[in-house]
């Protein structure tokens, strides 16, 4: 096993005609204190192979936390008799169009966009030309977070099942080059082809898929009743305190307890009675709302909490522009505008039905997602559960995916009763419905306080100078308002959190952050840096590369209200100076903009890092490495000196750095094709099979009907369009991923 294998070449990169990441831009005003404020320093051979349409594979993932596991992330009291080792060499960097992994493993595609889910759909035909009607019946873009739900004979959800599940996964979002003739079409800012929105409609959400495991192949059943998508269309329920709230009422929704749809889901999470969790990150901005005249209609309130969100414009998909509208107002929804005599006359609130995380029963195709409004409102990365225990209340983490906001998570009122395994959506009315939100706020001395968000607690009163929350519901609908009057502590772009099953610490990943200043690096947040990119050394400053924090819950017990925390890595080149590259990093495992992140359940203790990065793609396309990390309080203090852009001025800063990786606990195992994001990630209960996204590959390329611009031509190769899809990683010999 000396070399990788590139899996998978196909041609350059083609995308959207999103120019900028939504995550890259901050709506956070306020003047909360920063992690400075309050926390001190405590702190070979190389072998291509095709993946080509008949190449189709599929897994089951075991796993919580954006992939794998749906059964409980719980944590292992003893130690592992045999440390865990790496059993692949690294894979360099590579800027090919193609997946590449290590040698002795195999990678197929399984589920690509427009595959069909369902017998009477025909197969993809990729020029944009196939009948928008059947969307609803086709893989959708953007692949994102995910989870493998074994399934045994019965059709019951059976967390041991290694040869067949239900692969449920995120679609967070499109690249429209690609999906119609000629691109999108518009005419002076105002869509003109219906038939384009209704494919762009479908295309968002989640899919749900029945796949098998045939031999050492993986392939999605066709004829299975669970296969389902979930869609900007799709029924929604309403429930926990926001429910039936004036805030929610709507034209569709009068009592304020439902809406439709789904959009922007990222990464995702599990319930321990085996329901799915996709949570909607970058929501805002699909929602028309021209200030220039619709301010005047607003209260101000209504522009505090809009502008706090970033609720403004024209809309990034033109949605609302379509006409005629239907008698359901498809189209007209999208627009939050005060158009009516009332609330129930118009969309003015629809904004506020977004931005939840919703739960998904996969196992009842039937039943209607419910968005879960007591885990409160923000761009949710994702929603990890934490250990479980009978008797304890049932806690998930969560990030909220933009620069400068904050580290959340939610606690059940109600005790975990094993009972309740089998519960599915009535499960969720019982846990996920009561509870108490808390934000994180870090401090000097390495600890950090979990503050909650509770009207008449933490500064949270109608007299906050900023908003005036007028109740419960207000407070959650509101919650990153609600998390600035309690002082929360500002995060470079919070992204997925993870549990590692050995012992309960949690992962959060910060991407990046170029809104980082040399004036505002704290201790947790403690790099300003350039990092040149390209021949033409364009600048990149703030934190461009990210880091990833971890923390402990006090005495291992997830409700604690207390925690400690460090840093477990710092994303940089190898290449960089030691106050930039502070983990040390090499060859084998440097990398950039940490976003995805998950622990294996089979092989307790190993976690995969994907990375969603546009800083160092002049080196290396996005990636997935594997790693081995102890446990918070495992390293030391550290100061790192910054400079500022001009060099005249220096601040050092304390830290708290975990212990530096080696090639024994970090290493690269895969690498994407050209423009892709890595991202999402299951395995099968025997942890002998992965699953992985690879998400709008030949995202840069500039036109929809010259293959020499698509960008990519992953993953069928030759003069197609590039299509995000899943593939499915196994060993050569049969054996678990990864070590």
């Amino acid at each position: 096993m000396n070399g990788p294998t590139t899996m998978t070449t196909r041609s350059t990169t083609a995308v959207t005609a999103h120019t900028i990441d939504p995550d890259d831009i901050g709506h956070n005003t306020t003047d909360s204190p920063s992690f400075d404020t309050l926390i001190a320093a405590r702190l070979s051979r190389r072998n291509l192979f095709r993946l080509g349409v008949g190449s189709a594979a599929s897994a089951m993932m075991l796993s919580a936390c954006g992939g794998g596991n749906d059964s409980d992330p719980v944590v292992d009291p003893t130690p592992t008799p045999t440390p865990l080792a790496f059993n692949f060499n690294a894979v360099a960097k590579s800027l090919a169009d193609a997946v590449v992994v290590p040698a002795g493993y195999t990678a197929s595609v399984l589920y690509r966009l427009g595959d069909p889910i369902t017998n009477d759909v025909p197969a993809y035909k990729n020029d944009g030309t196939d009948a928008a009607a059947t969307y609803d019946r086709r893989a959708g873009d953007h692949h994102d977070g995910m989870t493998f739900f074994g399934a045994s004979s019965a059709d019951k959800w059976d967390a041991a099942a290694t040869a067949r599940g239900l692969l449920v996964m995120n679609h967070e979002a499109i690249t429209p080059l690609y999906l119609h003739p000629t691109g999108q079409t518009a005419v002076g800012g105002v869509r003109t082809v219906a038939e384009e929105v209704l494919r762009e409609f479908y295309l968002h959400g989640v899919s749900v898929i029945d796949v098998k495991k045939s031999g050492t192949t993986w392939a999605l059943d066709k004829a299975s009743k669970f296969n389902r998508r979930v869609h900007t269309l799709t029924p929604m329920t309403i429930t926990g305190p926001a429910a039936f709230s004036e805030f929610m009422v709507t034209k569709y929704s009068p009592n304020g307890n439902a809406t439709r749809g789904t959009v922007n889901n990222c990464a995702n999470g599990t319930t321990p009675w085996g329901t799915y969790l996709a949570c909607e990150e970058n929501w805002a901005g699909y929602f028309r709302r021209v200030t220039a005249t619709d301010n005047a209609k607003r209260s101000a309130k209504e522009l505090a909490s809009f502008s706090r969100y970033g609720v403004a414009g024209t809309g990034r998909e033109l949605w609302a522009t379509v006409t005629p509208d239907t008698e359901d107002n498809f189209y007209g929804r999208w627009n939050t505008e005060v158009l009516g005599a009332s609330a129930v006359a118009d969309y003015r609130n629809v904004s506020n039905t977004y931005g939840w995380v919703v739960e998904i029963d996969p196992f009842t195709p039937n039943s209607t997602p419910r968005k879960r409004t007591a885990l409160g409102r923000f761009g949710h990365e994702g929603a990890c559960l934490g250990p479980v225990t009978v008797g304890k209340p049932l806690v998930w983490y969560m990030g909220d995916d933009a620069q400068n906001e904050y580290l959340y998570k939610f606690v059940s009122t109600k005790n975990w009763d094993a009972a309740d395994a089998t519960g599915g959506l009535a499960a969720g009315d019982k846990y996920m419905d009561d509870g108490k939100l808390y934000v994180a706020q870090f401090k000097a001395d390495g600890t950090g306080v979990w503050m909650e968000l509770k009207l008449g607690l933490n500064n949270i009163t109608p007299s906050y100078a900023k908003y005036a929350f007028a109740n419960q519901a207000d407070v959650l609908i509101n919650a990153r308002h609600a998390a600035d009057a309690a002082g929360a502590t500002k995060m470079d772009r919070p992204e997925w959190t993870a549990v590692n099953p050995k012992n309960g610490d949690v992962y959060l990943t910060l991407t990046n952050n170029s809104a980082r200043a040399l004036d505002t690096t704290d201790a947790a947040n403690p790099r300003y840096y350039n990092d040149p990119k390209g021949a033409a050394k364009t600048a990149q400053r703030g934190n461009p590369n990210g880091h990833v924090v971890r923390f402990a819950d006090d005495n291992r017990d997830p409700t604690a209200t207390t925690f400690k925390w460090d840093v477990y890595l710092f994303g940089s080149r190898s290449t960089m100076a030691k106050d930039i590259n502070v983990s040390g990093l090499t060859a084998d495992n440097d990398f950039s903009s940490p976003d995805g992140m998950w622990f294996s359940q089979a092989a307790s203790g190993l976690v995969w890092l994907q990375t969603d990065d546009g800083k160092i793609t002049d080196v290396t396309n996005c990636m997935m490495l594997a790693g081995l990390p102890g446990q918070v309080g495992d390293g030391a203090k550290r100061t790192i000196t910054n400079i500022s852009a001009d060099g005249a001025t220096t601040k050092t800063q304390d830290t708290i750095v975990g212990a530096a990786p080696t090639s024994s606990t970090l290493r690269r195992f895969l690498v994407g094709p050209v423009a892709c994001e890595i991202t999402g990630i299951a395995e099968s209960g025997d942890g002998k099979a992965i699953f992985v996204n690879i998400q709008h590959p030949g995202e840069e390329g500039t036109s929809a009907t010259d293959p020499t611009k698509f960008g990519s031509h992953w993953p069928d190769g030759g003069t197609a369009r590039p299509r995000s899809a899943t593939i499915v990683i196994t060993k050569d010999d049969g054996g678990r991923i990864g070590a």
